[in-house]
């Protein structure tokens, strides 16, 4: 049955001359947004503030998540002017913090990290003060994919654990709870300087307890930060959304995770794994 979104979930339409320039360089540049791909119900503030996640690899994902509005389908080709074309937008928008994620490629040998440590360089190269996250798929738990993203040394790497353990049959039926609590862990092991992030949606149906065992096992793998946010469905064909989170919940979680020592903790409606990132680490 369809849940009527509450007031709080009511999103302003804005426009402009910014998200005009964001989509002409995306769209002149070739490149793919999770902004658009996902349909991100941030993507007009963004735009309006000239920023976006860029996403690599293409925009076709080889899993299927049933929260995720990514196309799930043939992969594309690795295009190899993707580096240089996001340095050229990160230049062209000014940005002073670049957030790089990719659909999941369980078809490449190295999962895509090789193309994670490509763009990382090519924004290095244009200019070592800006900040760089990337945000990641597990690698189908390959440590020598994840040491290739790790050495190029981005200032933080994120990967989102999604939803509690319990649900990831229904949600991410290709993913493991414990392999993403490990990816977090290797990071920190190897370089303990990259600081770590992940993200949490509920609206699921998780229960309150469940998910402050999940902020106990993130902290416990070395999480430094951690975002949380309202699950929306994209389509009737997605994962139903159980139910509309109250913001005041938002602000216990906030407190919650704040309580257990994470270095930076978003919670909120809108929140989602790269909105207003620049704030955690600028």
């Amino acid at each position: 049955m369809h849940k009527a979104k509450p007031d709080w979930l009511k999103i302003k339409v804005t426009g402009g001359e910014n998200r005009k320039r964001v989509e002409e360089i995306v769209s002149r540049l070739s490149l793919h947004t999770v902004c658009e791909e996902a349909n991100c119900p941030n993507l007009m503030e963004c735009f309006c503030k000239k920023t976006a996640t860029f996403m690599i690899l293409g925009n076709i994902c080889t899993r299927k998540c049933t929260f995720c509005n990514v196309s799930k389908g043939t992969t594309l080709p690795i295009d190899q002017n993707e580096p240089s074309h996001i340095a050229t937008a990160v230049k062209e928008l000014g940005l002073r913090h670049v957030v790089i994620t990719s659909v999941t490629r369980d078809d490449l040998t190295d999962g895509g990290a090789g193309q994670f440590a490509n763009v990382i360089n090519e924004i290095r190269n244009f200019d070592r003060r800006v900040t760089i996250e990337v945000l990641i798929p597990d690698f189908q738990g390959c440590l020598d994919a994840l040491k290739i993203v790790i050495a190029a040394k981005p200032d933080i790497i994120n990967h989102n654990i999604e939803t509690v353990p319990r649900l990831y049959p229904s949600i991410r039926p290709a993913a493991v709870y414990n392999r993403s609590l490990e990816l977090l862990k290797n990071v920190k092991e190897i370089d303990p300087s990259i600081l770590t992030k992940s993200g949490i949606m509920v609206g699921l149906g998780e229960l309150h307890e469940e998910v402050v065992a999940v902020f106990k096992d993130l902290r416990m793998n070395g999480c430094d930060m951690l975002t949380i946010g309202q699950y929306l469905a994209p389509s009737k064909d997605h994962h139903p959304v159980y139910e509309y989170i109250h913001p005041e919940v938002f602000d216990q979680y906030r407190q919650r995770g704040e309580e257990m020592g994470f270095h930076h903790v978003a919670s909120g409606p809108f929140v989602r794994s790269s909105y207003m990132a620049e704030k955690a680490i600028l």
